[in-house]
């Protein structure tokens, strides 16, 4: 549970919490303020600045050194995030923080500004466990969906459709859910004249915006984006499809069974809550036992053994491996695949993904702290790395493949982040 509550889960951290009630641990857990925990106040949140965008007209050298800042601010953006991941004493935050980033999956391949794409994680962070409605809008109108979406070319005189039909196919309702093609053409217009202003914020260009009645799922008036909101999450296959997808972020690669559903929808509720569905899905029978059944993705895998080795990021080179290691494996944070997110499941286990993993053990068991294999007898040091790891047991054929390797502790760590039972959870 605990590895999949947050990145991995180390044996003394699974003994800190062993005994106790799951469900109390959970609210106590999901009440924290993300902020003020330890490992973030040690880890603060750059504050990124866009600089002025330089005309068409300005030279060359102008323009390259703009584009090198904006390059530079989401390295140091992405950078930060993966040691926050590291850092913080309770990680189930982060890791709902990065669960909503994939939900919401905006890319700063298009977007570019660190300043906007800093704002939008935090509206992530600080709204994953309320009232879905309100995470909802946040997105609707956050900055960097606007560019992402193109929701900055929606004007009355030539609507843009992006933002409306996405919201609707892959964040609220479903692919094909009861929307028609007439509800995301005039869900267009409703969103129409939104522009991004100083600040990461947007607002709305009176001029550009469309007041005529609209038609969206049968509902007439002079729909704006709040209306939009409120009418296509009164849909009623919206609330199976978010408790679904928190399912399938959190518990399983595979949909949930329809009693399942059934019961993470109850928990959702009429309000959309958040906090309630999220303890629904750790607390259900199901999550238990679909443990083992969920392949791991490159930055949970990544932070998971930073975690558990106590490997520090302080140097550039530390922080350079991680951002080479998941561009390679293709998970670099704030740069999901497309608008669907990253894919799940045995995609994450190719062959170039495993080279990068052994490229990254390599380079980071070294540096982590495996006193507690190295100091046990080399007959004993195979569990004690499972212990470290938060591996309760090997199965046979990898307790066989580890043991030739118990006379170099550091070679037997770099395997065992590598093994099956460390990429499932």
């Amino acid at each position: 549970m605990l590895r999949r509550a947050g990145f991995g889960a180390s044996g003394p951290q699974i003994d800190a919490v062993v005994g106790q009630d799951w469900s109390v641990y959970l609210d106590k857990a999901l009440n924290m303020d993300p902020d003020s925990d330890p490992g973030a106040l040690a880890t603060p949140m750059p504050a990124p600045v866009t600089p002025p965008i330089p005309p068409d007209s300005a030279p060359l050298p102008v323009r390259t050194e703009f584009i090198k800042v904006l390059s530079g601010q989401m390295l140091d953006l992405g950078a930060w995030w993966t040691r926050r991941m590291a850092a913080v004493q309770e990680p189930i935050h982060e890791k709902l923080t990065l669960v909503w980033h994939n939900h919401f999956a905006t890319s700063a391949e298009k977007v570019l500004a660190a300043e906007l794409m800093a704002a939008q994680n935090q509206k992530l962070r600080t709204l994953k466990l309320g009232d879905f409605r309100e995470l909802a809008y946040a997105m609707l109108i956050d900055a960097a969906m606007a560019l992402w979406l193109d929701a900055v070319r929606n004007t009355k005189a030539a609507p843009n459709e992006n933002l409306s039909r996405e919201f609707m196919e892959l964040f609220t309702l479903g692919h094909n859910n009861g929307y028609t093609e007439a509800d995301v053409k005039e869900g267009a217009r409703a969103l129409t004249g939104r522009y991004v202003i100083p600040g990461a914020q947007t607002v709305i260009a009176p001029e550009n915006h469309d007041t005529a009645a609209k038609t969206v799922f049968g509902v007439t008036g002079n729909h704006d984006d709040t209306a939009f909101c409120d009418i296509v999450l009164s849909q009623p296959g919206s609330p199976g499809f978010v408790a679904g997808k928190l399912w399938r972020l959190l518990a399983s690669d595979t949909p949930a069974p329809p009693d399942v559903l059934d019961r993470l929808v109850a928990a959702y509720g009429p309000n959309r809550d958040l906090k309630a569905l999220t303890k629904a899905v750790f607390l259900d029978p199901a999550f238990t036992a679909s443990a083992g059944s969920m392949v791991t993705q490159p930055i949970e895998w990544l932070v998971g053994m930073l975690r558990s080795l106590a490997v520090p990021l302080g140097s550039p080179d530390a922080v350079a491996g991680t951002n080479v290691v998941l561009t390679v494996m293709g998970q670099r944070p704030f740069f999901p695949y497309d608008v669907g997110g990253w894919p799940r499941g045995q995609v994450w286990l190719s062959s170039t993904s495993t080279a990068a993993r052994v490229w990254a053990a390599d380079k980071f068991v070294p540096m982590g702290d495996i006193s507690v294999v190295q100091e046990a007898a080399p007959t004993d040091r195979v569990d004690a790395a499972g212990y470290l790891l938060g591996i309760g047991a090997w199965s046979d054929s990898t307790a066989a493949a580890l043991k030739p390797l118990h006379d170099n502790p550091v070679r037997l760590v770099a395997a065992a982040v590598n093994t099956p039972e460390y990429l499932t959870s």
